[in-house]
């Protein structure tokens, strides 16, 4: 069996300032990762990377080993998902914002989001990914650094859980969070999800 170690990306600057780039916080998160790696002794054979800045950016503060960059591993089109919505700087507050993303998550998750990559292709594309991360050799340290989405698809998958859960996972996982698994080419198995043992108080955040 290998272990394929997740980590979703720093925390990233606002929607209406570049949310492809972290913001100080997220570089902060960044480096406690990989100070808290350090200090542990831990290693990984191989390492894997969003296409995202954020995505690469994190990998690069946290670990030195060189990434394979994949695109399958890039968060959903939040963009597309929200076209026709009033724009996220218009809200007075992030929970008023968050009532209305979860109102439009639900409608692209039934099919309802014109313009944005479908669901079931976004579901897919990480399905993919993680295959080509499974068809490597046996008994493997895997690292990958991407979005909490893809995150959610792949908790949801190891749990046999309903596709509809994959949002409330996603909901929920922390900026630059330590989601582990055990697999083999036909397995996923959860073992550990969104652990923070690298962020003292003053550097955790969800968004």
């Amino acid at each position: 069996m290998s272990t394929l170690t997740v980590v979703r990306h720093a925390q990233a600057r606002p929607f209406q300032q570049d949310s492809d780039r972290l913001s100080e916080l997220g570089e902060a998160q960044a480096r406690a990762l990989a100070e808290y790696w350090s200090r542990n002794g831990v290693e990984f054979d191989e390492v894997w990377c969003g296409s995202l800045a954020r995505h690469c950016r994190t990998a690069a503060l946290a670990i030195e080993k060189a990434a394979t960059i994949s695109p399958d591993w890039n968060e959903y089109d939040s963009e597309g998902i929200l076209r026709g919505y009033p724009p996220p700087s218009s809200f007075p507050d992030n929970r008023a914002f968050q009532k209305t993303f979860e109102t439009a998550m639900e409608k692209w998750m039934e099919g309802l989001a014109n313009g944005a990559e479908p669901f079931a292709a976004f579901r897919e594309r990480v399905l993919r990914g993680l295959r080509r991360i499974q068809e490597g050799p046996s008994n493997r340290r895997v690292v990958l650094f991407t979005s909490g989405g893809p995150i959610g698809i792949l908790v949801q998958t190891a749990l046999g859980a309903p596709e509809r859960s994959f949002l409330d996972v996603n909901w929920r996982v922390r900026n630059c969070s330590i989601t582990e698994f055990v697999f083999s080419r036909d397995r996923l198995s959860l073992d550990c999800f969104n652990a923070i043992p690298h962020l003292c108080e003053a550097l955790r955040s969800f968004r």
